[in-house]
Parts: structure tokens; sequence; C-alpha cells
């Protein structure tokens, strides 16, 4: 058994021995730390290897009674040390060799195209890997939501020149008939002055339509939340509705759960429902039937606007919420069909709330869908 003062003082030569060459190798990291990942594991290694080897030489030196053994057991270590410098190299190969590979799928990162290096990765490098496919999938819904949003505001800018023109060229043509004296009878200008009212009412609900759009699309929509029952929204957009569906000889009827409440902007939420059912009831025949109807299904407030216009084309229907989009061939739309921002500001409006709209064909007309979800 080695006495306590023998076991104290060879612990300590070799921690002191062992720590200088440890400093030496810090001091060389710190030297190296722009050099590659194979040369600072090779670095680590070599370090390592030296310290227990330094260790290894100060106490044969010190305690040793025969150089032989001594001998032996320097050459002992140093074999050893060598032997786990070039396993330790090898392995810092392999991981450099997957840190540069790793590397150079990264720098397809920015072109959208990000495809993980091949093979199994160290867990670490895993997770980089990992973490950089989700960064190239959020890339390339960023950019398709640019793109989008670009083709947005190009269609806006054509709605803007063509659509707000069209009411301002009627109300020139009205004003200079009145001025010029084309029409002089009381009920000529009674019409041209009704006229003149009419495109400057609709020319307003237009640019209210655009600021709203606007600022839908900046993310500038402020939205005051409260708890509002299913009924009072419902009800409150068919009172408000009723009488343009009377003059067009549409049937509204409308249902909702008593008593169910879901927190939203009532003013928005009901702004959204009236562009639902406005399209509705402009698109619906005479005699035909609009049904509004609210519920909640699996932990949703559920809005439904059903309507008998006969259905839209299959190639419209991912195009019903763009912006302008009236589903109809004429350029210059008639009078009564609207901007073609309500439907555009209704999906702006739902996805505010973090819901879902959506529509599709069903019964001989068209089903739009509106999902909030519920807050606990």
């Amino acid at each position: 058994m080695i006495p306590l003062p023998d076991l104290v003082l060879v612990t300590g030569m070799a921690l002191v021995s062992a720590a200088v060459v440890g400093l030496v190798g810090g001091f060389l990291l710190v030297f190296l730390r722009r050099r590659s990942l194979r040369v600072q594991l090779g670095t680590v290694a070599a370090v390592t290897i030296l310290s227990v080897l330094a260790g290894v030489l100060v106490v044969t030196d010190a305690m040793f009674a025969s150089i032989h053994d001594a001998r032996i057991a320097v050459v002992v270590v140093a074999a050893s040390g060598g032997a786990g410098l070039v396993v330790a190299l090898l392995l810092g190969r392999r991981v450099s060799q997957d840190v540069s590979a790793l590397a150079g799928a990264a720098q397809t990162l920015s072109a959208g195209a990000f495809r993980a290096p091949e093979g199994p990765l160290p867990a670490e490098l895993a997770m980089v890997a990992a973490e950089m496919e989700l960064a190239d999938h959020r890339l390339r819904d960023a950019r398709d939501r640019a793109a989008a949003l670009e083709a947005s505001r190009r269609d806006l800018v054509a709605w803007v020149s063509h659509d707000l023109r069209s009411p301002l060229a009627g109300l020139r043509a009205m004003a200079e008939a009145l001025e010029d004296g084309v029409v002089t009878d009381v009920a000529g200008v009674a019409r041209y002055h009704r006229g003149i009212r009419l495109e400057t009412d609709r020319m307003a609900t237009m640019v209210d339509d655009l600021f709203e759009l606007s600022r839908i699309h900046a993310g500038a929509l402020l939205l005051a939340v409260d708890r509002v029952g299913l009924d009072d929204l419902v009800s409150e957009v068919i009172a408000t509705a009723y009488p343009v569906a009377r003059s067009k000889g549409v049937r509204l009827a409308g249902s909702a759960q008593a008593g169910e409440h879901v927190s939203v902007d009532a003013r928005q939420m009901a702004r959204v429902l009236h562009n639902l059912v406005a399209n509705a009831i402009r698109h619906t025949p005479d005699d035909g039937t609009v049904e509004v109807a609210g519920s909640i299904t699996d932990r949703h407030a559920c809005f439904v606007v059903a309507d008998s216009c006969g259905g839209i084309p299959a190639a419209d229907l991912p195009r019903v919420f763009d912006v302008a989009f009236r589903g109809e061939a004429a350029r210059t739309p008639a009078e009564s069909s609207g901007a073609g921002l309500g439907l555009a500001i209704a999906r702006g409006i739902v996805e505010a709330h973090d819901g879902e709209i959506d529509v599709h064909n069903a019964l001989g007309g068209c089903r739009f869908e509106v999902r909030i979800p519920l807050t606990t």
C-alpha cells in the first residue's frame, strides 16, 4: 500500500505537470481558434495525451527506483498516447467532414433548395441541420407570401386605376352636362343630381374599402376583442341586409345557437358577415335563398353563409378571396357587382382573428364558412 505522503506527492506532481501542459495548450487553442475544426480537435487530443505523458515523466523521474521500469512506463504511455492521437485525428476528420458537408448545404439555404447532408450526423449537427431545414421552409413560405402580396399589389393598382376612374368620369360628365345646360328640365336635373350622389357614395365606399385593405396588408388592423353572442352577430347582419334582399326578391334567413359566445372584434366580424351576405345576395337570382348560421363546433365558432347562386366555376374557387376578383368576364362590371374588395377584406379580418375562411359549391350554390378558434 502506498504511504499517504507519497500518494499526495505523486498526485500533486501529476496535477502540476498536467496543468502546465494544459495551460500551454489553452493558449495554443486561442491562437488556433480560426483554424479548421479538425486542427482544433487534433490539438485538444494532443494536449490531453501530452498532459498524461508529462505527469508520467515527472512521477517516474521522482518515484521509480529502476531506470528500466521508468523507461518501460514512458514507452507504454507514449505508445498508447500515439495510438490515441491517431484515433482522435481520425474522429476529428470525420466530424470535420460532417461540418463541411453541413456548411456546403447551408450555402443553398438562401436559394430555397436546402438539403441536409446524407448519412447520419452527430446529434448536435443533426439539430443544426433540422433547424436549417425549418428555416428553409420558413424562407420559402415568406417568399411565397411576398410574391402573393406583390401580385395583390399589382391587382390593387390596376383596380384603383380603373374602378376609381370610372365613377370620376361619370361625375365629370354629369357635372359638365349640368354646367353647360344640356339638361334643364327639373326631372332631368334631379336625375343627374341623384346620379352624382350615387356615384359619390360608391366612390366613398371604394375608398373606405381600399383604406381597410391597406391596413390589413400592412398588419395595422387593431382588434377590440370582446365576448359576443353568436345570435347577436347573426341577427345584426340579417337586420342590416334584409332591405337589400327584399328589394331583389331574395329570401334571407338566419339561425344561431343561443347562449353561445365567441371572443372577437364585434364590429370587424359583423363586417365579415355583412360582406359575405352582400356578396351572396348580389349573385343569388330572384326568388333565391340566402341562409346565415352560427354554431360552435370542435372548439371553433363557425359561421356559414349559403346561397343558391348556382355555384362558382371550379377554376375560380381558389381566386375568390383575391383582391378585385369578381368572377365576371367583362372588364367593366355591372354597377351592382361591387368593387371586388369585400371578400379580400373578409379574409384579412378572419386571419387577423387567427381564423380560417373557405368556400365551396354545395346544393346548387356556394357555401362560405368562417371558423374562429375559441379562447379558453
